[in-house]
């Protein structure tokens, strides 16, 4: 009988000590920080990321804008000329190369690219009147979203008084997946996740009557 009481003391005993080890582990904060930091720093990046990308890419957006403002003045000015016969003059890659140069500090361009453009595209022609002068993105469809169509593009400005268009293409690729389906302008047929932010930046001018 003594040793049944005994065993029931030491079994309250053990109960109790449990419960008084639950009710410190509840009151415990020892890694609370941790735990919530670990459950919101998913998003928390996510976020912080978009942000970031989505500035370089307005960032770049506005690099390839100066450069067109750059090389279109050169142009209307004859600092820059084409098929005139003159030591201005600069062929398609040359040209290229000057307009990648100008970017150079956030997008650079290989050789390759250069050649044989699959993400910087210029257009650079010359027009009878700015009615004529496309104020259109071209692209394969009418869908709104479709890839850029080059089909049209070349490089053939005119000398002086001739009215000009200069107009770069550059595809962006978005890497964050929260922000793509609101920058991204380029949506493949395929409906797979669009990855191409579509920058666009124009300058239209007639050039001076430079000798």
């Amino acid at each position: 009988m003594i040793a049944q009481d005994q065993d029931l003391r030491d079994s309250g005993k053990a109960a109790r000590t449990r419960l008084r080890l639950w009710k410190k582990l509840a009151r415990s904060r020892d890694g609370a920080a941790a735990i919530e930091f670990a459950i919101l720093s998913i998003p928390y990046f996510l976020i912080v990321f978009a942000i970031i990308e989505t500035f370089v890419a307005f960032t770049a957006e506005q690099l390839i804008t100066n450069a067109v403002n750059t090389l279109g003045r050169q142009l209307r000015t004859g600092e820059i000329t084409y098929n005139l016969s003159r030591d201005s003059d600069k062929d398609r890659s040359e040209f290229r190369t000057a307009f990648c140069d100008e970017i150079s500090i956030l997008i650079s361009c290989s050789a390759e690219e250069i050649a044989t453009p699959s993400k910087l595209y210029i257009d650079a022609r010359t027009f009878a009147t700015f009615a004529a002068i496309p104020d259109y993105i071209p692209r394969m469809s009418a869908d709104a979203h479709a890839d850029l169509n080059p089909a049209s593009f070349a490089f053939t400005p005119g000398g002086p008084t001739t009215i000009n268009m200069l107009r770069a293409y550059y595809r962006w690729q978005v890497i964050t997946d929260l922000i793509r389906p609101y920058i991204t302008n380029i949506r493949p047929a395929d409906g797979s996740m669009p990855s191409d932010f579509l920058i666009v930046a124009t300058t239209a001018f007639q050039n001076e009557n430079y000798p």
